[in-house]
């Protein structure tokens, strides 16, 4: 895969060209060589700005991760709201839900390179994201029963079950726009069935 036309530097373009090597094989899967390739660099440059592969995943998870801050928003008073966003951003990026899982299903939890677990990209932001939902809890605004983790990983699980289901898509394009958005209706709902949202 071509990086895209902003990937103006060699770290941009490695960046860019990982992330998409990174979803299509996994991390044990991924070639340094193919990341290279497609960077239009050579592994000796890539090896200048990432010291191993797992560093390299990392940097590409925290830029995800900062991309689906930025496009879904957190409001912890109206998590129905954040899951329907949470559905239409994977729904439409599949890939990226996969980039993500091969995290979790191939780095063991202490693997990177010796780095404090502090730094780790998915910890900083599932800590960043309990407190925000604690806080709320404090303020009266969510219900204070629930633990915020679990609060944190159901709400990820349901907004993002139809994510990469392409075997459930209808082939006809307005089918298919008119199948996911009943999905969207269904995780809306749930979630509001779960973690109402606040009323004022």
């Amino acid at each position: 895969m071509t990086p895209p036309p902003g990937a103006d530097s060699t770290r941009d373009r490695v960046v860019a060209a990982a992330t998409a090597e990174f979803a299509r094989h996994g991390i044990a899967g991924a070639r340094i060589e193919r990341i290279a390739k497609a960077a239009r660099t050579s592994k000796e440059r890539l090896y200048a700005y990432f010291r191993s592969k797992e560093e390299l995943y990392a940097t590409v998870a925290a830029t995800e991760l900062t991309a689906v801050a930025e496009a879904t928003r957190l409001d912890p008073t109206d998590l129905p709201a954040y899951a329907g966003r949470l559905h239409d951003y994977f729904s439409a990026h599949p890939d990226r839900l996969r980039l993500m899982s091969w995290g979790r299903l191939e780095l063991p939890p202490d693997a990177t390179d010796g780095a404090d677990a502090a730094d780790d990209p998915v910890r900083a932001t599932v800590r960043h994201k309990t407190e925000q939902l604690r806080l709320a809890q404090r303020a009266g605004r969510l219900d204070p029963s629930w633990d915020p983790l679990d609060v944190l990983v159901l709400l990820n699980q349901l907004a993002t079950a139809w994510a990469g289901q392409s075997e459930f898509l209808p082939a006809d394009e307005e089918q298919r726009a008119a199948f996911l958005a009943d999905r969207r209706a269904a995780v809306v709902r749930a979630v509001q069935q779960l973690f109402p949202a606040a009323t004022d």
